[in-house]
């Protein structure tokens, strides 16, 4: 059975742009009756980062996605503000803080993450996790976050 996923989207640096890229994410695993659950929330914390830290007026960010051997699903986001880099060492920030506990989400959900830097201006925030297993029936198809209809040919 091939289940090969090969997933690139341009999305506006927007709440609603990453919703969407969340909602794409789910839709693509879910068609391949695959765990989408960490998947979901990992794109959703990159792509808010994206928005709210990478975003560049009349620039848009990009999701990729692709399933290689083991299964692993390598999650990328795009955006093009270089200079705004995650840390290279993400802790639980201060217990009064409203933000900042993304990055050490991601890390709990992922195998391994990072950031690579392509041509200026350009840097891309990957994480890659195992989705080896079918979604449990116990936790059944429905994305009960996702209220948003996506095309596919986005």
């Amino acid at each position: 059975m091939n289940q090969e996923i090969s997933l690139v989207a341009t999305l506006p640096s927007t709440p609603r742009g990453a919703r969407a890229a969340r909602a794409l994410t789910v839709a693509q695993l879910m068609e391949r009756k695959l765990p989408f659950e960490d998947a979901a929330q990992v794109v959703a914390e990159l792509a808010a980062n994206a928005v709210t830290h990478g975003r560049v007026r009349g620039r848009d960010f990009r999701l990729a996605l692709r399933l290689t051997a083991g299964p692993t699903l390598r999650i990328e986001v795009s955006d093009t503000r270089r200079e705004f880099g995650p840390p290279s060492v993400c802790g639980l920030p201060d217990a009064e803080a409203e933000s900042g506990r993304g990055l050490a989400l991601v890390s709990a959900l992922a195998v391994r993450w990072g950031t690579d830097h392509g041509p200026a201006p350009l840097k891309t925030v990957w994480a890659e996790i195992d989705v080896a297993g079918p979604i449990s029936p116990d936790r059944g198809f429905h994305d009960p976050v996702d209220r948003f209809s996506v095309k596919h040919g986005v």
